[in-house]
């Protein structure tokens, strides 16, 4: 998944904030937005939604497995996020005779409820603002490493403070790009086990042929429960754990929804760039993103041949390829929107006439160099952004690239120890090596690794590549599919066995010349490799950035200002909302869709739009249950104009009430630039409708009994 125009005219540099548009803190509520949301449906008071003393809407939205969001739906700890949320943990517990992925899960009952080996979610316990006391320990005669230290040295004291001795994960985040601080408390269960998730056909519908698209039809979710000891702590898994009693959950409305009715969503947005400059945004769409794009579809190509000829290689690297898969989608449409809408040369523009009020009298000493530094930054990493994007994709697609890297310094400090060291360590070593090797398929590695190589060495023209890399592939232009099929060979990285056999005889000098080891060193190298100018420019970019926002806030103090997303709590509230009419939607207006227009789209056995049978045969009884919407048909999908990003993946979609309505999974790809501006016209949340939610559970899986654990309003 996946999501302001914060530049216009010469001092109203920010436009005045939307009601649709912006993520804000949950403490912040009462002063900044709640009149608004008031006006636009919303029941609830402000300390129903964000209390520190008494239980609110917070208590029932987590953090999953530290990259999504979800909500508790139950007394008795039920999570609900959504299908490619749980994805990773849902292929883990699947094998080719038992694959639930494909085929769906339901536990009946709590025993038969399945633990995956890592997953753990998050409770935000409170917040505060310790802007003015981490900034009085800093002062602008400091170089950025000074103030980095100083910095750093005051964030680990508020940790400790406010940890409780260990009870709490504490995060004190930068904002506004370090000029405001604030501290985030947490605490994370980590036994949560699944309970249900729908078959591939219904929770990834559509595929990658419909990810960011709309019309969409994709029965996103998943089910998990949260455990913890008998008085409600968080505890490692146990047959002796219990359902954990939230302080929190989230009822089920049944009504369905209305364009215009009001919306809001709560979640952990990842990551937007709202006041990225001209130069960032140019960098990104000529540079950075169509390397990253090209390097995601060379590897999944490679991996997509051998996943089609294996169910388990299939299960094996289903989870990596469908985050590739996103993503490589995601930066596609990313400069698709930022190149049709100009958003570099709108920026520009208005970066010069931001110049112009830095460079006045008052203003010049401190802002007078913000937008030269900047510009300047940009122009002398362009090349590099490039190169460094070419050798994400061979890190992202590629297992080798940094197996043996990873592996290889534990082995290293192994060799140098005596044997009492080498005792001590073997365990941990052992570990991660058999956690390492569970799902490799080899001939697979060999192809991406010698495609992604050969892409890197041969795309990545305008910036030095790594030198090793470079060496092996002049002689043979920079084909190294012999190399990596010798090197395969000749490496003890290569599997489980010849590691095991070289830690019964460690040996440092086969070690430090094993090529899949020399060829993963000299690729995390290149990666992390910074010259004294690199560090200088980066050191000048972070001040003048920091200085431009402080800037622009300055030149109009009365505006409401949000942060930056980057996966801490946020609240956005807006209405449902339909696009212009479109002939491929059979909704009678174009904010949802219909069981009608899914079954329309089935394509027997077809990976992406095949439906199980089940379906079909209830869909041509037209048994509905008491899901239907009240004019008949069964929704699926609906569309709100909710401001989020990658991160809300998973996310309670809410009405006035605070009461569940649908489960926020993707965004348009019209609006695909949203994580840099936000368009008040395009941009649009699509969310699984909780009735299609419920209906798959009760009348296509028959788990009723899951539906029964949930407050259901009418």
């Amino acid at each position: 998944m996946k999501k302001l125009i914060l530049f216009v005219t010469l001092f109203v540099l920010v436009l005045p904030v939307k009601a649709d548009e912006g993520m804000w803190f949950l403490m912040h509520i009462e002063r900044l937005n709640y009149r608004d949301m008031q006006k636009m449906g919303l029941q609830l008071t402000p300390d129903e939604i964000y209390s520190i003393n008494n239980h609110s809407l917070k208590d029932a939205i987590v953090q999953f497995d530290g990259g999504c969001t979800a909500e508790v739906i139950s007394k008795e700890g039920l999570v609900l996020t959504n299908h490619h949320c749980g994805y990773d943990a849902i292929a883990e517990l699947s094998t080719p005779e038992a694959n639930y992925l494909k085929d769906g899960f339901w536990a009946s009952t709590r025993q038969g409820e399945l633990k995956p080996s890592s997953l753990y979610v998050r409770f935000f316990v409170r917040m505060d603002d310790v802007s003015e006391r981490m900034l009085s320990k800093v002062n602008d005669q400091m170089t950025e490493a000074e103030r980095e230290r100083a910095l750093n040295q005051e964030i680990a004291l508020i940790e400790k403070e406010n940890n409780e001795g260990g009870k709490y994960t504490v995060s004190v985040r930068s904002f506004f790009q370090g000029n405001e601080y604030y501290y985030f408390v947490y605490q994370d269960y980590t036994d949560v086990r699944l309970v249900g998730n729908p078959p591939e056909s219904i929770g990834k519908f559509g595929g990658d042929t419909d990810n960011w698209e709309w019309p969409r039809h994709t029965g996103d979710f998943s089910m998990f429960r949260i455990y913890a000891d008998k008085d409600g702590n968080p505890a490692e898994y146990s047959t002796d754990n219990v359902p954990l009693t939230p302080k929190h959950y989230l009822p089920v409305s049944m009504k369905g929804v209305q364009e215009n009715d009001f919306a809001m969503i709560l979640g952990y947005p990842g990551r937007t760039n709202r006041w990225m400059p001209s130069g960032g945004i140019e960098q990104n769409v000529k540079f950075a993103y169509p390397a990253w794009v090209e390097a995601s579809k060379r590897g999944m190509d490679k991996m997509k041949v051998h996943m089609d000829e294996s169910d388990q290689v299939r299960l094996n690297y289903a989870s990596q390829y469908a985050q590739v898969a996103n993503y490589w989608k995601n930066r596609q449409g990313m400069i698709d929107a930022l190149t049709k809408h100009k958003t570099a040369e709108t920026k520009a523009k208005d970066e010069k006439k931001f110049n112009k009020w830095a460079n006045k009298k008052a203003n010049k000493e401190k802002y007078g160099n913000v937008i030269a530094t900047i510009n300047n930054y940009y122009s002398k990493t362009n090349e590099k952004a490039r190169h460094d994007n070419y050798l994400i994709g061979l890190l992202r697609t590629s297992t080798y690239a940094v197996l043996p890297y990873s592996l290889g310094r534990g082995l290293q400090a192994y060799a140098s120890s005596n044997e009492n060291g080498r005792a001590a360590m073997l365990p941990q070593i052992e570990e991660g090596v058999n956690e390492a090797y569970k799902t490799l398929y080899l001939p697979l590695e060999k192809d991406v690794l010698a495609a992604q190589l050969n892409l890197y060495a041969t795309k990545s023209s305008g910036y030095p590549i790594a030198s090793y890399i470079d060496e092996i592939g002049k002689g043979v232009d920079y084909d190294y599919t012999a190399f990596v099929n010798n090197a395969f060979d000749a490496s003890i990285f290569t599997t489980k066995e010849k590691i095991m056999s070289w830690i019964q005889n460690p040996d440092a000098e086969v070690l430090n010349n094993d090529p899949l080891y020399k060829l993963s060193n000299a690729i995390i190298t290149q990666y992390r490799a910074k010259t004294d100018e690199q560090a200088q420019l980066e050191a000048d970019y972070a001040k003048a950035f920091r200085l431009l926002v402080q800037g622009m806030r300055e030149a109009n103090p009365k505006e409401k200002y949000y942060p930056d997303a980057n996966s801490t709590l946020r609240l956005t509230y807006g209405k449902v909302r339909s696009l212009p009419a479109d002939a491929r939607n059979d909704a009678k207006v174009n904010y949802y869709t219909t069981m009608q227009g899914e079954v329309a789209k089935y394509k027997p056995n077809d990976q992406e739009f095949d439906l199980p049978k089940r379906l079909l045969e209830l869909y041509n009884k037209k048994d509905f249950g008491q899901y239907a919407d009240k004019d008949g048909y069964m929704p699926v999908n609906f569309l709100t104009d909710n401001d989020i990003t990658g991160g809300n993946s998973g996310s309670p979609v809410l009405n006035g009430k605070g009461e569940l309505i649908g489960l926020a999974f993707d965004g348009n790809i019209e609006a695909m630039a949203g994580d840099v501006i936000f368009d008040k016209d395009l941009q649009r949340t699509i969310n699984v409708d909780i009735r299609y939610v419920l209906w798959v559970i009760d009348k296509y899986a028959g788990a009723k009994h899951i539906v029964d654990e949930m407050t259901l309003v009418r």
